[in-house]
């Protein structure tokens, strides 16, 4: 009786070359699949740590810009009226107002503290007009004068020379920088109780 080996392994030369080429081209296929994926994910990855590293650095130039801020206006409104401690009328009828901080009104903070210390801010402080009727920087309502202040404060981590904002274009990599713009006034009346001279 003959029997008939159905599951004999294929002893020709051909087949067994077709299958390890098979082998080969299907493994390098997913190689070369698998390393695209891996690099369009550390691509991905590390787009997204500068984006945050980014987002931190501009929370804390918007921090620094406040703190030059809080410092501008505590120069330019006096709060503890030192300006006129005695007398309400200064050296004429009127008291002794503040002036912009800073030589042309443009002071430059450093040395802020913490995780600000990167950060340089610059204050720009300008009054309004000159009056044609009294020839200062003021506005006279009754016996008040009032006098206002315009504050831009910039803050960056690569200034140029030593104010804010960096005007090189286009700007070095990594620069952050932020902007506050305020309007203020100071009111004082020669006729209020000393020391403070404070509007009513």
């Amino acid at each position: 009786m003959t029997r008939y080996n159905f599951f004999s392994r294929c002893t020709c030369p051909m087949c067994l070359e077709r299958q390890t080429g098979f082998s080969i081209i299907a493994a390098i296929f997913l190689l070369v699949v698998l390393a695209l994926l891996a690099a369009f994910i550390a691509s991905v990855t590390g787009m997204q740590q500068s984006s945050g590293q980014l987002d931190v650095l501009g929370v804390r130039a918007y921090q620094s810009a406040r703190a030059g801020m809080e410092w501008g206006a505590y120069q330019v409104l006096d709060p503890n009226n030192t300006l006129n401690r005695t007398d309400c009328t200064g050296t004429t009828t009127k008291p002794t107002m503040p002036v912009c901080p800073g030589a042309g009104g443009t002071t430059d903070l450093t040395g802020l503290s913490g995780s600000l210390s990167p950060f340089t801010v610059t204050v720009r402080c300008t009054l309004t007009t000159p009056d044609a009727l009294n020839g200062n920087r003021s506005t006279t309502e009754g016996n008040r004068s009032i006098w206002v202040y315009q504050l831009v404060v910039d803050a960056c981590n690569q200034p140029t020379g030593s104010s804010c904002p960096n005007t090189g274009t286009p700007p070095p990599p990594g620069y952050v920088s932020r902007q506050i713009t305020a309007v203020l006034s100071k009111c004082k009346d020669p006729t209020a109780a000393i020391p403070r001279c404070s509007c009513g």
